[in-house]
């Protein structure tokens, strides 16, 4: 039941995203009428509490430049939403906590994610970030093999229908909570993360844990990644030699 608020662009999205339980925030360091700057994530992330995540989204980006900018911010981890290879995900992937991928369009082949050793697989429209679905029948079943994250063109008002044909471990979305590009529409983020959490409650049969604002299954995807960083041997942790 992961909920991630992308296109974050300032600080007051950012903790209402948060106040009304969003699990993850994405911000877009790609051309975009999203784009940001390293100097305002940076500002935005450390008002936030500790136990949300904070992702930065790369398109073909050098896998290199990614870690830096995420060790640099202080970000949990990294979007790759370009045309990067298993190569180049594996190198983000030993380096920093949480990593996803991003596909469009249509569902890859299970040969080629079996490639990526990475935290989750995004699903997303053709053209991302235009607010246009795209056939969710062409992904039914992919939920059972991957951790699958649904994106593209969700809003309030098809989130929950989106959630029960996918049954995906979790949604995203950016231009469906909008009041105009770069900008969250308050009444648009509560009704999404409400209904996105009934359905997901709803799909997997409990709800996340309110009480603590805690969400067990972040918790489980963080250890699982911390863990293999702990295993690498590597020099995980020395980008800024690397660089």
């Amino acid at each position: 039941m992961f909920v991630k608020i992308c296109g974050i662009t300032n600080e007051s999205d950012a903790l209402l995203s948060v106040a009304l339980g969003a699990d993850a925030l994405g911000f877009i360091f790609a051309p975009s009428v999203r784009q940001v700057t390293k100097e305002q994530v940076k500002d935005i992330v450390r008002q936030l509490p500790s136990e949300v995540v904070t992702i930065g989204v790369f398109v073909d980006e050098r896998p290199e430049t990614v870690v830096r900018i995420v060790h640099e911010i202080g970000l949990t981890g990294a979007q790759l939403s370009g045309s990067e290879g298993p190569n180049g995900a594996e190198y983000v992937a030993s380096r920093v906590p949480i990593v996803l991928k991003s596909f469009s369009g249509r569902q890859p082949s299970m040969t080629m994610l079996s490639q990526y050793q990475v935290s989750a697989i995004l699903m997303d429209s053709s053209t991302p970030g235009s607010g246009r679905t795209f056939d969710w029948s062409s992904i039914i079943g992919l939920s059972s093999a991957v951790r699958l994250i649904l994106a593209g063109g969700l809003n309030p008002e098809n989130v929950g229908e989106a959630i029960r044909v996918v049954r995906p471990f979790g949604v995203d979305v950016s231009t469906g909570v909008e009041a105009k590009p770069g900008k969250k529409d308050p009444a648009k983020l509560r009704a999404f993360i409400s209904r996105a959490r009934s359905a997901l409650a709803e799909v997997h049969g409990h709800a996340a844990d309110f009480e603590t604002g805690v969400n067990p299954f972040i918790q489980d995807l963080i250890a699982q990644q911390t863990a293999l960083l702990e295993n690498q041997t590597d020099g995980v942790f020395d980008w800024e030699e690397e660089l």
